[in-house]
């Protein structure tokens, strides 16, 4: 009987040579760094296409992204150079909260809201429940481009806490309860806000 041979060079299903390691440990200090992402900026640090990323903005070794913020949404991004951090942010296993202030076309109603406290259903199955509200207009910065909203139809402000890391999916959550997401900023994740940094800022946390 014969065998053959394993290829080292396969790679790992699932596996993403740009990704740090799961609970590796630093060689140095572990560091933390919120970043408010801009608008059209990619959660990444490089790009064949010549789009914005965060090296456009962040100059510091060895950190990389826990978690992901869509190239099309703003606010809060982490980044860590410890391994085993990052995994407890990011893994949606960790069931951290996150949350959104999010600009939807039209006025939800509270019945409307309650859809979205209870779980709704999705292509990929119902969400976990939800903690939302509506707010005044948050005090930040414009977007650039500005939104484009119609001015026959209203829109509002929400406050969404989720516990998931679905792909898209407070844009997809709004959009299922029938008010279409217009704008998408993070405000928080776990113990760490935005506070009053402006877009491209960043600053380290202490840990």
């Amino acid at each position: 009987m014969s065998f053959k041979p394993r290829n080292p060079r396969k790679p790992t299903p699932g596996f993403n040579p740009r990704r740090r390691p799961q609970n590796k440990k630093p060689t140095g200090p572990a560091r933390l760094i919120a970043f408010n992402k801009p608008f059209d900026v990619l959660c990444q640090f490089t790009d064949e296409n010549g789009r914005k990323t965060l090296k456009d903005f962040i100059d510091i070794p060895g950190v990389y992204a826990a978690g992901r913020l869509d190239r099309d949404s703003e606010g809060l991004l982490l980044l860590t150079n410890d391994g085993q951090l990052q995994h407890k942010i990011a893994n949606p296993k960790q069931k951290m909260a996150k949350t959104y202030w999010v600009q939807v076309e039209g006025i939800p109603e509270e019945s409307d809201l309650e859809q979205l406290r209870k779980g709704i259903e999705l292509k990929d199955g119902i969400t976990l429940p939800a903690s939302v509200k509506r707010i005044d207009p948050p005090s930040v910065w414009p977007r650039i481009p500005p939104v484009r909203e119609r001015k026959s139809v209203p829109d509002c402000w929400l406050e969404l806490t989720i516990k998931e890391g679905r792909n898209r999916q407070v844009r997809r959550m709004t959009a299922a309860a029938g008010f279409p997401t217009l704008r998408l900023i993070r405000s928080k994740i776990g113990p760490w806000s935005l506070e009053k940094l402006q877009p491209g800022e960043w600053r380290e946390v202490k840990l």
